[in-house]
């Protein structure tokens, strides 16, 4: 296994137990979507929102809080489509 790999794997982990269901199919569900198709600077902005409060998440990525700068971009555009989340609950 290769870091790459091990880096994939302790996400998706990380992703689908944040301690609430709610955060799980939001963050988890996302992970499970995009996260094999990551590089290393898609890798470390997940790992960098996964450091922060699954409320704050949640907020900015169904627009009820603006995000921060360090999180804009294509990634957060693609969790904000929130088209993952019914895939996550079969």
């Amino acid at each position: 296994m290769d870091d790459l790999d091990f880096r994939q794997r302790r996400l998706a982990f990380r992703a689908w137990h944040r301690g609430t269901r709610e955060a799980d199919l939001m963050i988890g569900g996302f992970a499970d979507r995009h996260a094999a198709s990551w590089g290393l600077a898609e890798i470390d902005w997940f790992e960098a929102l996964l450091e922060q409060q699954d409320v704050d998440i949640m907020a900015w990525a169904i627009g009820k809080a603006p995000v921060p700068e360090r999180f804009r971009g294509a990634q957060m555009e693609a969790m904000q489509r929130l088209d993952y989340i019914a895939k996550a609950m079969r």
